[in-house]
């Protein structure tokens, strides 16, 4: 049960997730969002994705994502939160992202449309980026316990 004392909530904690595990979220989802600087901004845009290995995949048409993160440094941030229990985890990924086209072999091409990933909105979506992660981490946030209550009763 809790180490709290009777009739008292115990907070919520923060854990940190391991690299492994937060790949494994990771491939849990397919929206996220990604973090670049354009337009004399930062800009933080919803965008679908899928995983090769470590490396995350997203598909987009030639505007603003494609311009601004061509080569450059970006950040990709995924979470799961649930409003009831207030708790949830979050996955942030620093990398340089890089347009997948003629100049790459083959193999890596294949494997980025292998990847899988399916755009939600509408349009031409011919172009792929690749974010090669430089680091990663996540946190996850477990809520405390209610007094009185019995936490294998909730599923």
């Amino acid at each position: 049960m809790s180490d709290a004392v009777a009739g008292e909530a115990s907070d919520p904690t923060m854990h940190v997730i391991p690299a492994e595990e937060c790949y494994r979220l990771l491939g849990t989802q397919e929206i996220g969002r990604l973090g670049l600087n354009a337009e004399h901004y930062p800009l933080i845009l919803p965008v679908n994705y899928a995983l090769d290995g470590t490396t995350l995949v997203i598909r987009t048409h030639a505007g603003t994502i494609l311009g601004a993160a061509e080569h450059a440094n970006v950040t990709f941030e995924v979470d799961d939160i649930d409003r009831r229990t207030r708790s949830g985890w979050s996955v942030l990924v620093r990398g340089q992202a890089e347009e997948v086209g003629q100049g790459h072999r083959s193999e890596i091409v294949a494997r980025t449309r292998a990847a899988g990933v399916e755009p939600w909105a509408p349009g031409e979506k011919g172009h792929w980026l690749r974010l090669i992660t430089h680091e990663i981490s996540g946190r996850r946030i477990v809520p405390g316990e209610l007094p009185g209550l019995d936490p294998r009763g909730y599923i």
